[in-house]
């Protein structure tokens, strides 16, 4: 088990527009991107986020190693802008899945050397 947010690049949440809010997961490779989308599922992150499944839309972004993107759109909880809105750019919606711990097997095992080997290599 490891943490999404360790093991992405990145993860964001942005705006949609007044009724819906979008969560990327970028990852720097293919092999990253393939493990985390298999790892997480749909189910998985409407559970998390409270939301119906069908609800949901994923997309999974990968283009000739150059964007490796997992994304999450959905209907926000409350209208943009209304007085009970408390994220207007839904930036804060991503530190939800960037906790969550995802089992992507060997991967971890595997990334976690690679990192160590970097760091020890002093090239960091």
């Amino acid at each position: 088990m490891a943490r999404l947010g360790h093991i992405t690049s990145k993860i964001r949440g942005k705006n949609a527009g007044p009724f819906t809010l979008t969560i990327d997961i970028f990852s720097d490779d293919a092999d990253t991107h393939h493990a985390v989308c298999k790892a997480l599922s749909t189910a998985r992150v409407a559970a998390l986020y409270k939301t119906d499944e069908a609800d949901i839309k994923r997309f999974e972004l990968h283009t000739l190693n150059v964007l490796n993107v997992l994304e999450f759109s959905m209907p926000r909880p409350t209208i943009q802008g209304s007085l009970t809105d408390r994220d207007m750019h839904a930036s804060g919606w991503a530190w939800l899945l960037a906790e969550l711990d995802v089992n992507i097997g060997n991967f971890v095992a595997n990334w976690l050397a690679a990192s160590q080997n970097y760091h020890q290599s002093g090239l960091d």
